[in-house]
């Protein structure tokens, strides 16, 4: 079994982009690695995680960087819902000298969004990132199927047009605040998000070159043994899938 290969469908980055989003499939380890050692190399100003809420991104300081059981508590991680704070804390200290941001939708938004609308929820600049806007019927109806395929088909039909909001807004919030980075940086920044979000076709990327056609943008995808994510990326690279259960056992 190999550990990692790369499939390359454009030029390798020779780290001269101003935005570099990294996907993952959230609980394989191999991919944080992965990342780890991307941020590493890249030495970016500024990282953007979707993992956080800005405001848990504002309770971290530099110095608490080395203290990774510390830093879980006052992120309040263990409530979060994601995997072993381990995995993004070794990106963390990969790049001491980036400043954190948060791109993530805190729960009351995204819940609001079916009542308030995708537009309102976002605030200003909406129009920006296109979230104004319907999607095309073909691309509206290829979301629908992925989010009914990602919840193992269980949810109502009724339900999924609001999932997809919740995907754009969440898309957007990334996009917006990798922007927001970069200006107040300088840049190089890197994004640190799930595969859905980072691919090229109709994610992040997609948003932000819509917002900000003038940042170039490099977007690594990955992918688990010799599955590639679903949409279009730069640059994929391969790990191992780790063992879990059947994801679909707790919808049954």
């Amino acid at each position: 079994m190999r550990l990692a290969a790369v499939l390359l469908f454009a030029a390798a980055p020779a780290f001269g982009q101003d935005i570099f989003v990294m996907g993952e499939v959230h609980d394989n380890p191999a991919h944080h690695s992965v990342q780890a050692k991307r941020v590493a190399d890249l030495r970016p100003a500024a990282l953007v995680f979707e993992m956080l809420t800005p405001e848990q991104a504002k309770r971290i300081s530099p110095g608490q960087l080395e203290d990774r059981d510390a830093l879980a508590n006052l992120l309040e991680w263990d409530e979060s819902g994601w995997p072993d704070f381990g995995f993004y804390h070794s990106i963390m200290t990969a790049a001491p000298q980036a400043r954190i941001y948060g791109a993530g939708v805190p729960r009351e938004a995204a819940r609001s969004v079916g009542d308030n609308g995708l537009a309102a929820v976002f605030g200003a600049g909406a129009e920006d990132y296109g979230l104004t806007q319907p999607l095309d019927e073909a691309e509206q109806a290829a979301r629908e199927a992925l989010q009914a395929k990602a919840h193992c088909d269980a949810l109502p039909a009724a339900i999924l047009p609001m999932m997809v909001d919740v995907q754009r807004l969440r898309d957007a919030a990334l996009a917006r605040k990798a922007r927001t980075a970069m200006i107040e940086t300088g840049g190089p920044v890197a994004v640190i998000t799930g595969n859905g979000h980072a691919r090229r076709d109709w994610g992040m990327p997609a948003l932000l070159a819509m917002a900000a056609p003038d940042l170039d943008i490099h977007v690594l995808g990955q992918g688990e043994d010799d599955r590639p994510p679903e949409g279009s990326f730069d640059e994929i690279v391969y790990s191992p899938a780790p063992v879990r259960p059947d994801p679909c056992d707790a919808f049954r």
